[in-house]
């Protein structure tokens, strides 16, 4: 499916979620030409985070993305961890007029169901601003998971992950590990799931779930074709 592709965006609520659920996707993706760029779509709220932590992790969003071949990262001045107090006419409409202006035909949005607002926001947002309407260039929509995010949801119905798509990154894995080793602010040790070592087990899961070393696994929100 991804040789169908030529232009993603990949949405991310904050920086490092993108590398956490699409790290290696998009080193696959980009490796064989495809255009991807990547949204921030918040920056800390101030009172919470200081001027110079938040240049400090958007600076290594950008070495993370340089190093996964990402074409173009746009930032969004939202605050985190408040996106759900924005309303999704003011999200929707943001994200809206950066999907006219770079016409991608693939968008990946986090899981609607993650414990994160946040997460939560950004799925709404982004599925209204991917909408099949007024001649869209979106003809793919996905969701993907962030550990720390979309496992601790609560087990019921609605929350639950359910991939379909499971993409093959035994060989952009590694590139995925540097990436995330970019954003030194963000990483911890195990058994945090923001760990080296839950990455590759959540990887191997997934691969394992296809017969490979190391997958990425995504919902298929939408196809047209």
């Amino acid at each position: 499916m991804l040789d169908l592709f030529q232009n993603v965006l990949v949405i991310a609520p904050h920086p490092d979620d993108e590398v956490l659920g699409c790290g290696g996707t998009i080193k696959r993706l980009t490796d064989s030409g495809v255009r991807v760029s990547v949204l921030v779509a918040s920056r800390g709220k101030k009172t919470l985070y200081p001027e110079e932590k938040i240049i400090n992790v958007r600076n290594q969003a950008l070495n993370a993305h340089r190093m996964l071949g990402v074409r173009e990262t746009f930032f969004f001045d939202y605050p985190a961890p408040e996106l759900d107090l924005v309303s999704i006419s003011e999200l929707s409409s943001s994200i809206s007029a950066l999907v006219i202006k770079e016409k991608p035909d693939a968008v990946f949005l986090p899981h609607h169901g993650d414990i994160h607002h946040d997460h939560k926001a950004i799925f709404n947002a982004g599925l209204v601003a991917s909408r099949p309407v007024n001649d869209c260039s979106v003809k793919f929509v996905f969701s993907y998971e962030v550990l720390s995010e979309t496992e601790w949801a609560p087990p019921f119905g609605a929350n639950v992950f359910i991939p379909q798509l499971f993409v093959n990154i035994t060989s952009e894995f590694s590139s995925k590990i540097e990436a995330m080793k970019c954003y030194e602010s963000q990483i911890r040790n195990f058994p945090n799931p923001r760990s080296e070592k839950s990455l590759e087990a959540l990887a191997n899961y997934r691969g394992s779930t296809v017969g490979v070393e190391y997958a990425e696994a995504f919902m298929i929100i939408r196809i047209i074709q």
